[in-house]
């Protein structure tokens, strides 16, 4: 990580900050641009579902960003609160240095000190897979959307899980409304051929 980096809870003041890295680190265009993912965020944190919130900080500069929020599991015997790892965020001149890493390293910290059972995600296995995650169907947790592709569906499950918390997570209404659960093609045909054979 670069050296005089800090890792801290994201305060009011860091939303611009925020903001800024979400746009730079998603670019101007394609699905899930940068505005489009900072419309989500804004959406998510308006709307009491932020859990975790945490920024990187080099020479009082917020260079990264990753949000938590709220979602549920539809197991069998009840509704379950999970947390939602979502969006990850580092300036690209930041990138590969292991800000990333520590960021989620710090994040699923947090999540298990929440005392729910899990966290989830959409991203890809050779990333997420080395950072604590694995593939969430190996423990019956099932995408939101046919539109993720298996392998790309993660978990990282904590003390709290039991084996009954098995079933389809749901996500918040907002993610709907922003078309944000799962991808459309011609992006998930790429995905679906790339992680074909894992």
């Amino acid at each position: 990580m670069t050296s005089g980096t800090t890792i801290r809870v994201a305060r009011a003041g860091d939303r611009p900050g925020v903001e800024q890295v979400i746009r730079a680190a998603f670019g101007a265009e394609g699905p899930g641009h940068g505005d489009e993912v900072v419309g989500l965020w804004r959406e998510l944190d308006e709307s009491g579902l932020v859990r975790i919130s945490l920024v990187a900080v080099v020479d009082d500069e917020v260079v990264g960003h990753v949000g938590v929020s709220h979602a549920w599991l539809d197991a069998r015997r009840a509704l379950v609160d999970v947390l939602l790892l979502s969006p990850l965020s580092v300036l690209p001149a930041h990138q590969a240095h292991g800000i990333g890493t520590t960021l989620i390293k710090a994040a699923v910290a947090a999540g298990e000190q929440t005392g729910k059972p899990a966290m989830v995600l959409e991203g890809s296995p050779f990333y997420y897979g080395r950072r604590g995650f694995d593939r969430g169907s190996t423990h019956g947790i099932v995408a939101p959307s046919d539109r993720t592709p298996d392998a790309a569906f993660q978990a990282a499950l904590f003390g709290s899980w039991e084996e009954w918390m098995t079933g389809r997570v749901v996500y918040p209404d907002v993610w709907w409304r922003h078309d944000a659960a799962g991808l459309r093609d011609p992006a998930l045909a790429q995905l679906e051929e790339k992680f074909r054979d894992l």
